[in-house]
């Protein structure tokens, strides 16, 4: 990976953005975007990126911005801080992490998630963000109110860094990765002649409710969309081998099952034939649980497919990916997308 673009990936895994307040990151996005590409937003807090407007077929990238994240619900006499979750934080590694409090004061409250001897083992595992709290380091709630209130986002604290030279490690690569590919594969087109128009859309609230992903495919009105996200890989130890293997190194993960265009499948196998790359495969039967879900019921209905880099550990402080796999699914993509002649009909059977 050139340095320019690990440089970009590094600034936003290192910048928040909480499902709901992603606007930090977009200005990151937007500004390294809006150097090779037109960049323009919308109410719902999306960064898009666009080449070649003009062209009648138009395809969308999307990559969500947000990362999961906690909401502060009370702080008490004392100054403890209790709080919900605000998308999927799995409760039980919670106790003794450190997290950051995105103050309304404007200043930002470190603190650490702290809990009592009973859940050493006294009592059942707690399951529920409710059932614990943030110590700050204030001996009295009225002076931690000057800084923060109801509603400010935590995050945990996780610094990016690089493991064995290709492993990144940090909070948010579920999906900040999907932002950046999506801006890297823009970067790449827009050094090529294109026959189609490329909307790449760094969309916010995946995590919560998509609203980035349904104004995104309403708006630009897309004749085909990609959605790239992270999916769970199978190949660490302990992993129930019930599902599809996915494993780090060894290709981009393309979803099959009812939700997916199969004629966009073909064409990205197509692309990854011709780069002599390998792919895996991963079974969506029913929904991805990914941006693509609500891009394919905007408007009259838009051909999805869902590219997926193969994530460890999601959804916790040491999410891990690598830099390879994101390299690829860059390639994958602008492949496709650059053989496509703006005549393709995706519909899966013709009249």
């Amino acid at each position: 990976m050139e340095k320019t673009s690990l440089d970009f990936l590094l600034k936003l895994l290192s910048t928040p953005s909480p499902s709901g307040s992603e606007h930090r990151l977009q200005r990151v996005w937007l500004d390294y975007v809006k150097k090779f590409a037109a960049v323009e937003t919308d109410h719902s807090g999306n960064a898009v990126g666009i080449l070649n407007p003009g062209a009648p077929f138009k395809v969308l990238l999307a990559g969500h911005s947000d990362e999961i994240g906690m909401m502060v619900n009370r702080v008490d006499e004392k100054g403890f801080v209790y709080f919900n979750q605000a998308g999927g934080i799995n409760a039980l590694l919670l106790p003794g992490l450190k997290v950051e409090i995105l103050g309304y004061s404007g200043k930002t409250v470190k603190g650490v998630i702290g809990f009592n001897r009973k859940s050493n083992g006294d009592t059942p595992p707690k399951t529920k963000c409710e059932d614990f709290f943030i110590d700050c380091g204030f001996s009295s709630g009225e002076e931690l109110k000057k800084l923060i209130r109801v509603g400010d986002y935590i995050l945990y604290r996780s610094e990016p860094e690089l493991l064995n030279g290709d492993r990144v490690v940090c909070k948010g690569l579920d999906n900040k990765t999907g932002s950046f590919i999506v801006a890297e594969t823009l970067k790449k087109l827009s050094k090529k002649k294109l026959k189609v128009a490329v909307y790449a859309v760094s969309t916010t609230g995946e995590e919560t409710n998509m609203r980035g992903a349904h104004c995104a495919g309403a708006r630009i009105k897309p004749d085909m969309a990609i959605a790239c996200d992270v999916t769970f890989n199978t190949d660490t130890p302990g992993e129930a081998l019930k599902q599809a293997e996915v494993s780090l190194e060894k290709g981009p993960a393309l979803s099959v099952g009812s939700p997916i265009n199969v004629k966009i499948n073909e064409l990205l196998e197509k692309a990854a034939k011709k780069l002599k790359m390998q792919i895996q495969l991963e079974l969506t039967p029913a929904r991805t649980s990914t941006d693509a879900d609500k891009i394919m019921f905007s408007g009259e209905g838009v051909p999805v497919a869902l590219v997926s880099l193969p994530l460890r550990y999601m959804h916790s402080p040491v999410e891990m990916g690598s830099l390879k796999d994101m390299d690829q699914i860059i390639d994958l993509l602008a492949e496709t997308i650059a053989a496509l002649t703006g005549k393709e009909d995706l519909r899966p059977i013709l009249p």
